[in-house]
């Protein structure tokens, strides 16, 4: 019986940026199993334009 595939990729990208106007994005892809988490992703991650760790959530 073939396993079921519970993971998709999702795009994280930089909340802090969009409201600073900066320009550039600042964008990661990482996965999450979408049965267990059913909420958006948040996580804080390095940002190069900004040169800091800022949050980044879940873009759809």
């Amino acid at each position: 019986m073939p396993k079921k595939d519970n993971r998709i990729q999702v795009i994280l990208e930089c909340t802090e940026q969009r409201e600073s106007g900066v320009p550039g994005m600042s964008r990661y892809i990482t996965t999450k199993n979408k049965k267990n988490t059913t909420q958006r992703l948040e996580r804080k991650k390095y940002n190069p334009y900004l040169k800091r760790v800022t949050l980044h959530r879940e873009v759809k």
